[in-house]
């Protein structure tokens, strides 16, 4: 299989002859070998693994999107860790994915607060 995992701003890497994947998604792990049918999964912020000619390697990916067609599966994600040991990816993923989704949430909350205040004040202008 061909491996290709994408951040938004580049190829973070592209691997070839890659005889199998383990990605990991909101309801667990999955691996994909190479003569698996075509298919998509959502990604949950966690460990990518695979194997190649030059042995197993561990990428820590934020959350994203896999999509398997033919020998080609890409991966694209917002963030992605490599070149660490497998304990050090694990800890990036707590440290910096999952930290990160709670600030993204808070972000969120903080804009809902303001919109429903622009809301009730233009209530208020069209009341007046």
């Amino acid at each position: 299989m061909n491996l290709k995992i994408l951040l938004p701003f580049r190829v973070f890497a592209e691997k070839s002859a890659v005889s199998r994947i383990v990605a990991e998604t909101r309801q667990g792990s999955f691996g994909i070998l190479p003569h698996r049918l075509d298919c998509v999964a959502a990604l949950a912020p966690g460990i990518l693994n695979y194997e190649d000619v030059e042995g197993e390697a561990f990428v820590a990916v934020d959350e994203g999107v896999l999509v398997k067609t033919g020998a080609d599966v890409v991966v694209s994600v917002r963030n992605a860790i490599g070149g660490a040991q497998l304990a050090d990816l694990r800890a990036a993923v707590d440290r910096e994915f999952l930290d990160l989704d709670d600030h993204e949430q808070n972000v969120r909350t903080a804009l809902a607060k303001m919109e429903t205040s622009l809301l009730r004040r233009m209530v208020d202008l069209h009341h007046e």
